[in-house]
């Protein structure tokens, strides 16, 4: 270990303990999860921090320099941040290249430390009182086939609930392919613009090092900053940030669920939307009154995914779910039928 993480908080691991599980920690951008500890990072520099799981009291996720998140505008372009409050007071806090990657970090620590809270606050006294407000939204008997529609949605969620594997694959397939999509030519040229600015300055440094400039080492630290926020730009046409590459990566998602859906008989969404939160907004939809059936729930809960946008009011919740759901049918425009795939299975 080259640099040793500083502490955050008082109970730290030994040098030996920290090193091995800084080494096997699962990494989420800048940040980690190990066994003992979690890793924070910089913008620029991956896991500088560590706090052990025993000093935690909170972690949670801030949305800034958006409408989006706690102040209940806007569902897509912020930047995220995740939070953690330790026994003694303090508070500390990562940024994050995408959202989805912060909810993922905080679901995964989630589900190995459930007694710790991942909501601030002031978030949950938010989501118990729009529980509260959704719940009498609610009919209290549902009629014969709407109670029907429910239970086969339910099921339905069973069955993908076993392939959480698949279901995750196509939430971020979707996503990342929207995301590559909607990276401009304009964008594309700034961050190659900038990767090359930096090249040229490291090379140039490189040079005038040979030649015993006393000015060498800023060329190269400023060419080195420049190749790192170009970097950090996730706008470079490198490896797989490429439309061509998240293409596929998409389709081989749907395709892996179709094959696998094909054994459920009548699955009431096409496998390019097979998703749990898909399913449960219709499902609020039927128990709202809002439709009669499985295929009405549907065909509205298309309609309201369309009219939310960054405009839209939300809360915290709503954010949370809508951009996880939003990708899968903006990837392929709604369409239900997929008439082209660029993959043979």
């Amino acid at each position: 270990m080259l640099i040793a993480p500083k502490l955050l908080g008082k109970r730290g691991l030994d040098e030996k303990a920290l090193a091995e599980d800084k080494k096997n920690a699962v990494k989420y951008d800048n940040c980690a999860l190990g066994k003992e500890a979690v890793y924070l990072g910089t913008f620029y520099l991956p896991r500088m921090f560590y706090a052990t799981y025993k000093d935690i009291s909170r972690i949670y996720k801030r949305v800034a320099m958006s409408k989006g998140g706690f102040t209940g505008k806007g569902a897509f372009g912020a930047m995220s941040y995740v939070v953690i409050q330790l026994h003694n007071g303090q508070e500390h806090q990562a940024n994050f290249k995408t959202e989805q990657m912060c909810d993922a970090f905080i679901e995964d620590f989630h589900r190995a430390h459930p007694n710790v809270p991942t909501h601030s606050a002031k978030a949950e006294r938010k989501l118990a009182e729009a529980e509260a407000k959704e719940q009498a939204r609610y009919l209290k008997t549902l009629p014969p086939e709407a109670e029907q529609a429910v239970l086969r949605l339910r099921s339905a969620q069973r069955v993908l609930e076993t392939r959480g594997d698949l279901v995750h694959n196509l939430e971020r397939s979707a996503r990342e392919k929207r995301i590559i999509e909607n990276i401009s030519p304009q964008k594309r040229a700034l961050g190659i613009g900038i990767a090359a600015l930096g090249l040229a300055l490291i090379l140039a440094g490189i040079v005038c090092l040979v030649l015993k400039k006393d000015y060498a080492w800023y060329l190269v630290a400023f060419g080195a900053a420049a190749g790192m926020f170009a970097l950090a730009s996730n706008t470079l046409p490198t490896g797989k940030n490429t439309r061509a590459y998240a293409l596929r990566d998409w389709e081989s998602a749907v395709a892996a669920m179709r094959d696998y859906l094909q054994g459920v008989p009548d699955f009431p969404l096409p496998p390019q939307f097979a998703h749990p939160l898909v399913l449960e907004r219709m499902i609020r939809l039927l128990r709202q009154g809002s439709a009669s059936t499985a295929s009405e729930a549907y065909e509205a809960m298309k309609e309201e995914l369309k009219h939310l946008n960054n405009t839209v009011k939300v809360s915290q919740a709503e954010h949370d779910e809508v951009v996880k759901v939003k990708p899968l049918f903006l990837a392929c425009a709604y369409q239900d039928e997929l008439e082209l795939f660029t993959i043979d299975r």
